[in-house]
């Protein structure tokens, strides 16, 4: 891949992200950092004790992580799928439940970046499945599942480039 093709996928990355609400910006930060092991998110993210039990119930909610990543069909087989989906809309749920992923295309980018590029094509399913159960409010569902554009769902390709922008957390006098 050339500079200037993975300059332009950060940069679609990057405006991607950037219309996201903030608090999905921030959800999606905070599970990269738990997800990805990048930094000890109950210092970071941990600001009130409700937030701190989030974060342990997302800390075991991710514990399959690393086993999911090796689940990740590569013959496509029906076997193979199965061993994936049920993990893959488990911990799915979790993060639809916690109510700040409005849309796919929020939870694609995260579940992007912390499976990988071969993950995408059983992103809508687990989404759906996700999205379709009844620990989910009724309203909350409604738009989880319209936010799946018929495009994404029925995508007959996805493409393998591996993601190149990883938000971060950003002190706010850095930032300035």
């Amino acid at each position: 891949m050339t500079v200037t093709s993975t300059a332009s996928l950060s940069i679609g990355e990057m405006r991607e992200f950037a219309e996201f609400d903030p608090a999905e910006q921030r959800y999606i930060k905070r599970s990269l950092d738990i997800g990805m092991s990048r930094t000890d998110a109950f210092k970071l993210w941990g600001t009130t004790a409700s937030e701190n039990a989030a974060i342990r119930q997302q800390y075991v909610a991710y514990q399959d992580l690393k086993a999911l990543r090796g689940l990740i069909p590569q013959e496509g087989t029906i076997g193979e799928v199965e061993r994936l989906i049920g993990k893959l809309v488990r911990m799915s749920a979790f993060d639809l439940q916690q109510g700040q992923l409005k849309s796919f295309s929020a939870f694609r980018f995260l579940y992007e970046r912390l499976l990988g590029p071969m993950a995408r094509p059983y992103l809508p399913a687990a989404f759906c499945a996700a999205a379709a159960l009844p620990t989910i409010k009724p309203q909350s569902r409604k738009i989880l599942l319209q936010s799946l554009s018929e495009a994404a769902a029925t995508a007959p390709a996805w493409s393998d480039a591996i993601p190149s922008f990883y938000p971060e957390f950003i002190e706010e006098a850095e930032a300035a």
